[in-house]
């Protein structure tokens, strides 16, 4: 069986409790199959999730292990571009 070697999922979350997460996936680019769903360990996201949070599974060698990559907030990138446009004497 031959498994991808590497990969990008653009996943988001549908609904999460305690535990569990359920998901969304796609592979990008999109391919015709549609999103799967799957259901997530919550100790798998190395960030606080949300309904509506988008991630991303992504493998780029084929040696390593697919990481979680969490989507940055807008109200930080936000709140980062207004600190670096402050001007401190």
């Amino acid at each position: 069986m031959n498994m991808l070697a590497t990969f990008v999922l653009v996943g988001i979350i549908d609904s999460h409790d305690g535990t569990f997460a359920t998901v969304e996936l796609n592979t990008n680019p999109a391919s015709n199959g549609g999103p799967a769903t799957a259901i997530m360990p919550v100790s798998a996201f190395p960030c606080e999730i949300s309904e509506g949070k988008v991630f991303y599974v992504v493998k780029l060698h084929e040696d390593q292990d697919a990481v979680i990559i969490c989507e940055e907030e807008e109200e930080q990138n936000e709140q980062q571009r207004e600190e670096s446009d402050t001007c401190v004497h």
